[in-house]
């Protein structure tokens, strides 16, 4: 989602960055081919207690600036999504929480800054580092890398990274969401994303629009120890597609496409941690949790400003490299829906060859199936990949890992 902030704490460093980077997301998205769904969110009250606390979720968004929040009654949610279940007591209007692509915006922050001459090293560990007369050598799994200000961003590792620089003052505990992907005609069913009403550890399970045309429930929150795999648990799931059909009984009738999960950095902090070391020559940016797709943006801008404020003016950076991406979003415009689009190799995604072929250019092409998958779509619909991973893998021609042309044992 692309949040506004509406339910930050006030005053926060995660309410600036979400806000900073919400304004410069709709700033510069037309110019990198960016999409956005514009559905608007609509937190939801289903009892009593939750009906009572929508007077101060309106407060916190207007203290928050966020000034076009209000709360609605019972008729107006039906009104409004009258494929509710009939027994929604009230709700909250977000109208500018909107559906952003979140695989093609970092992918195109990514490609912009290698543009303008970054430099991106995949599949290398840092493992260590030493700083010495003002200046940083780290150790990685693909050899030393120099560096005058090391810049600390690596997520569900971030608070074994700041060991390098100082005894880490926070612990990364990554909390699992799970979520279920319900098929194409469920993303019919509702308009607005439907928002639950927070808890204190959590934002809920929520119900909302894919920019890819399913529509998805979740996610949940268990902190867990594991910090690189998140597997899915069958009860989670069967409770996650029950609460989805408690709230939309019409999911009743619709398959599921996929179900997945993925990782947070949760930390014991509620707010991002952002801050320079001025002696280490170190700038910190851990505990980005599920906003941070919105903060991005926001939290590139408070780093730098942490950079000129410790460590001299940055250079004036360049007119931004032009660049667009592929278009993923299912409400426009796709390649196949052009003339001589050639070869449809998946069927389910409406993924042509073409795009398959691009997503193996450039400076930073698919590496893996994952990487594939998030530039094009393809193997994410009604079959899973059983239709076309053959084909696909065959055009990959031995460049993806973890696909094979070989049949299975």
């Amino acid at each position: 989602m692309l949040h506004t902030g509406f339910d930050a704490p006030p005053g926060s460093l995660e309410l600036a960055c979400i806000q900073a980077g919400h304004a410069e997301y709709l700033a510069i998205r037309e110019s990198l081919g960016l999409p956005l769904l514009e559905t608007g969110g609509l937190m939801v009250a289903w009892n009593e207690d939750e009906l009572g606390r929508l007077p101060t979720v309106v407060a916190r968004a207007q203290q928050n600036g966020v000034t076009d929040v209000s709360q609605i009654g019972a008729e107006d949610v039906r009104r409004r999504e009258p494929n509710l279940a009939r027994d929604a007591l009230g709700g909250v209007s977000v109208p500018r929480e909107h559906i952003i692509d979140p695989w093609s915006a970092p992918l195109a922050y990514a490609l912009q800054a290698m543009a303008h001459g970054g430099e991106v090293r995949r599949g290398c560990d840092v493992k260590g580092g030493d700083f010495t007369n003002g200046r940083w050598r780290l150790a990685t799994t693909l050899g030393s890398l120099d560096a005058r200000i090391v810049v600390n961003a690596a997520g569900l590792h971030g608070d074994l990274v700041e060991t390098i620089a100082r005894p880490s003052p926070f612990t990364i505990r990554p909390r699992k969401g799970q979520f279920v992907v319900f098929d194409k005609p469920a993303a019919r069913l509702i308009t607005a994303s439907i928002m639950p009403v927070p808890s204190e550890r959590t934002k809920g399970v929520m119900m909302a629009r894919t920019i890819f045309g399913n529509l998805l429930v979740g996610p949940t929150a268990e902190d867990q120890d594991d910090r690189a795999h998140a597997t899915l648990d069958q009860a989670q799931l069967e409770a996650l597609i029950a609460r989805g059909q408690r709230m939309l009984p019409a999911l009743a009738g619709v398959s599921v496409n996929a179900a997945y999960a993925g990782l947070r950095p949760a930390t014991d902090s509620k707010d991002y941690i952002i801050e320079a070391l001025a002696e280490a020559n170190w700038i910190t940016a851990a505990g980005i949790r599920s906003t941070g797709l919105t903060g991005a943006l926001g939290v590139a801008r408070h780093a730098a400003a942490l950079y000129e404020r410790h460590f001299g003016k940055l250079e004036d950076a360049p007119s931004p490299a032009r660049m667009s991406m592929p278009n993923l979003a299912e409400h426009l415009p796709r390649p196949c829906m052009a003339s001589g689009y050639g070869e449809m190799v998946c069927h389910c995604e409406l993924v042509t060859r073409k795009e398959i072929e691009q997503a193996f250019a450039g400076p930073l092409p698919a590496k893996d199936v994952g990487g594939l998958k998030r530039r094009t779509r393809a193997m994410m619909g009604r079959c899973q990949g059983f239709y076309c991973s053959a084909r696909i893998a065959a055009l990959a021609k031995g460049r993806l890992a973890g696909l094979s042309t070989e049949p299975s044992p």
